[in-house]
């Protein structure tokens, strides 16, 4: 193992990025830099009105989220439940498709964890993409594939979703 066993999130070094007008988030991924492999973990800092990442469901990777601080709904499955500091939300592999969302007025800060697996299938609810990710980890794989009619193509994380963005 590699550097140090212990990090403090409030000394992490975060990435903003956004796309449209949905969706914005400052995040870091840190499990690595714990020498954890096997298991992602990340923090997410999303401003008002917006979400981290797509409604989506993984078919082998479980996730779980904390909440640190703010408050927002978690979109699972046909419900939106709503959520503050202290709640602990989970999201199995191959259960109902997920989302985050920042409704509240402050930043919503939550930690991610996840398995990291060789291949995983995503799907991707309100855009109907498919997308499989094969020797890669972490949240954002730039390196994913689509399968379409038996070929395999390049997918951006974003292609195709509703960013919020006029379209031309």
């Amino acid at each position: 193992m590699s550097g140090n066993p212990v990090v403090n999130i409030n000394e992490l070094h975060l990435e903003f990025s956004s796309q449209g007008t949905r969706f914005a988030a400052a995040t870091t991924e840190f499990g690595i830099s714990l020498g954890l492999y096997g298991l992602g973990a990340a923090l997410y800092v999303v401003p008002p009105g917006k979400t981290a990442s797509p409604f989506h469901r993984h078919h082998t990777s479980d996730e779980l989220f904390l909440i640190l601080s703010g408050s927002g709904e978690y979109r699972f499955g046909e419900d939106r439940l709503p959520v503050k500091a202290g709640d602990c939300l989970g999201a199995p592999a191959g259960g109902n498709a997920h989302q985050i969302i920042n409704t509240g007025a402050e930043d919503l800060r939550y930690l991610a964890f996840s398995n990291n697996s060789n291949a995983d299938v995503v799907e991707y609810v309100d855009s109907g993409r498919i997308r499989v990710d094969v020797g890669a980890t972490g949240h954002h794989r730039e390196d994913a594939t689509f399968a379409a009619g038996g070929r395999l193509l390049p997918l951006g994380y974003w292609e195709g979703e509703d960013t919020g963005e006029e379209k031309s």
